[in-house]
C-alpha cells in the first residue's frame, strides 16, 4: 500500500499544470405534443463561433458573481416564457478538447459544461423569438447534428427523463389537469417507446398507488366507451413519496 502512495505521490510531482477552468451550462428541455404524440427537445442556432450556423442546446457561459442555477434560468428566460420551471442538475462533462475554443486560448482554458434538466407543459411554453432567429422544439428522433458535445448531453438528459418515469410523478408535469389513463399511458409510450408495459398492467400498476383521484366524469372519445377521468392527487402522494415506487 505505501509503495501504491508513493508511486501516485511521484506521479502527482511530475504531472501537468493545474487546468484553468471557463465553465458554462447548457439546458436539455423536454415537452410533450401529447395531441401528436412526440417527444420534443428544445434547441437553439448559434450566431457565433464556434459552430456558428449549428443547433445546439440552450447554453451561456457563467458570468463573475453568479451561480450555476442563476446562469441556467438565465440562459432560458431570453429563450422560453413557461410558468412553473423547475430545472435540475443533470451532469458535467469536462473532457478535454470538448470545445474548440481550448485549442485557440493560449492559456490553455479548458471549457466545462454543467448540464440541467427540465421537462415542461407544451401548451404553456411560448418560444421568445425578439430579435433572435432559431429557436424550435425538435422531435427527438429528428433533431440534426448538433454543436460540441451537446448530443452525448441530450442521451444523458433522455436517459434521466426516461428513469424518472419509472419513479417520481414527472409525467404530471406536462398532462393537463384533468386526463384519461390512456392520455397516462400514450405520454409514456410517447417516451419510452411502444412495448414498455402493456395497458392492463399499466393502469393497475398506477390505481394501486393511489395518487390518482376518479374525478367521477367521463369522456367519450369516437366510439368506445366513455373512459373516466382523473387528477393527480399531489396531496395523496405527498405521504407516498420516501417510499420506494416503481410506476411502471
Amino acid at each position: 500500500m505505501h509503495g501504491k502512495l508513493q508511486r501516485k505521490t511521484g506521479h502527482l510531482l511530475n504531472a501537468e499544470p493545474l487546468a484553468d477552468f471557463k465553465v458554462g451550462v447548457d439546458n436539455v428541455i423536454f415537452s410533450v405534443d401529447t395531441d401528436q404524440n412526440r417527444l420534443l427537445v428544445l434547441l437553439v442556432m448559434r450566431h457565433d463561433a464556434p459552430y456558428c450556423g449549428c443547433w445546439s442546446l440552450p447554453g451561456t457561459l457563467v458570468r463573475q458573481g453568479e451561480s450555476l442555477e442563476d446562469a441556467a434560468y438565465r440562459v432560458l428566460s431570453e429563450k422560453i416564457r413557461v410558468n412553473n420551471l423547475y430545472l435540475e442538475q443533470l451532469y458535467t462533462f469536462g473532457g478535454p478538447d470538448r470545445d474548440p475554443r481550448e485549442e485557440e486560448d493560449s492559456y490553455g482554458v479548458r471549457y466545462l459544461s454543467v448540464s440541467h434538466f427540465a421537462l415542461v407543459r407544451f401548451a404553456e411554453a411560448e418560444l421568445i423569438a425578439d430579435g433572435v432567429s432559431g429557436i424550435a422544439w425538435y422531435p427527438l428522433a429528428q433533431v440534426p447534428t448538433l454543436a460540441f458535445d451537446h448530443a452525448e448531453v441530450l442521451a444523458y438528459g433522455y436517459q434521466r427523463l426516461k428513469n424518472k418515469l419509472e419513479y417520481s410523478p414527472i409525467a404530471f408535469d406536462v398532462l393537463p389537469d384533468i386526463f384519461t389513463l390512456g392520455d397516462l399511458y400514450q405520454l409514456y409510450v410517447t417516451v419510452l417507446g411502444e412495448g414498455f408495459s402493456d395497458y392492463s398492467n399499466f393502469r393497475a400498476r398506477l390505481l394501486k398507488l393511489g395518487f390518482l383521484e376518479d374525478t367521477g366524469n367521463k369522456t367519450s372519445r369516437g366510439a368506445g366507451r366513455p373512459a373516466s377521468l382523473y387528477r393527480f392527487d399531489a396531496d395523496a402522494f405527498e405521504l407516498l413519496k420516501d417510499k420506494p415506487m416503481v410506476f411502471i
